[in-house]
């Protein structure tokens, strides 16, 4: 058994993203983003109040990345991993990881954008530093896309593109891929994937209200 604890548009999209393409038995419990995550019966299940959780056969997990690793571990077979002694691993790892430095810059700016409703408590110092700090990342995939590879692994499409891909498609509410040729190749590869279409938010349910976020100016 495997329960998906889900918030359309958060961290937890890479994990329903990944067990779409793991084409595993799953189901979604899905929840608004906001103080119903720090629900008593909520923190029973994930202590910090957040997404992803997961529930697999009695057990409970949290952080995505870890989540990410215990998936492919448990289901190798898919090829979406690159187990312990695999030529990539490492590099595998480093992405997978990667993702929540890019992820962690969009979460200061949604805060700033879109969790802070009264403009007086919002930063344009910090709009555009964290903006900034996105197409820095940017650059750092665009450099490791740079040999015409289609995927981050030589070795094909696996979880790194999905954790990646994740974080960037969320990271496009604030900063452009315009000037990033090989990175928006990229993107545009992975997310024509039926796979990440299925974990696209419904109608209705969006976090982000708007196509872009720019920079603040106050």
């Amino acid at each position: 058994m495997i329960r998906l604890h889900h918030c359309p548009q958060t961290r937890s999209m890479r994990t329903l993203w990944l067990l779409i393409e793991l084409g595993v038995t799953f189901e979604v419990v899905e929840h608004a983003f906001g103080k119903n995550l720090r629900s008593a019966d909520y923190l029973q299940i994930a202590p910090s109040g957040r997404v992803p959780a997961l529930e697999i056969d009695g057990d409970r997990m949290i952080e995505s990345g870890a989540i990410t690793e215990y998936l492919c571990e448990l289901f190798p077979k898919a090829g979406l991993g690159r187990l312990q002694g695999e030529r990539e691993r490492r590099e595998w790892l480093s992405w997978i990881h990667f993702a929540e430095t890019i992820t962690q810059h969009s979460a200061a700016l949604t805060q700033q954008h879109v969790a802070l409703y009264d403009p007086a408590m919002r930063s344009p110092i910090v709009t555009k530093l964290e903006a900034a700090r996105l197409g820095k990342c940017f650059g750092a995939l665009e450099a490791a896309l740079s040999d015409g590879r289609d995927y981050l692994l030589t070795g094909g499409f696996s979880a790194a593109d999905i954790s990646v891909g994740q974080a960037v498609y969320m990271a496009r509410y604030f900063a452009r891929l315009d000037g990033f040729d090989q990175l928006a190749a990229w993107y545009a590869r992975i997310a024509a994937r039926p796979a990440f279409k299925e974990s696209l938010p419904e109608r209705g349910t969006e976090l982000y209200k708007q196509e872009f976020y720019e920079v603040w100016e106050g």
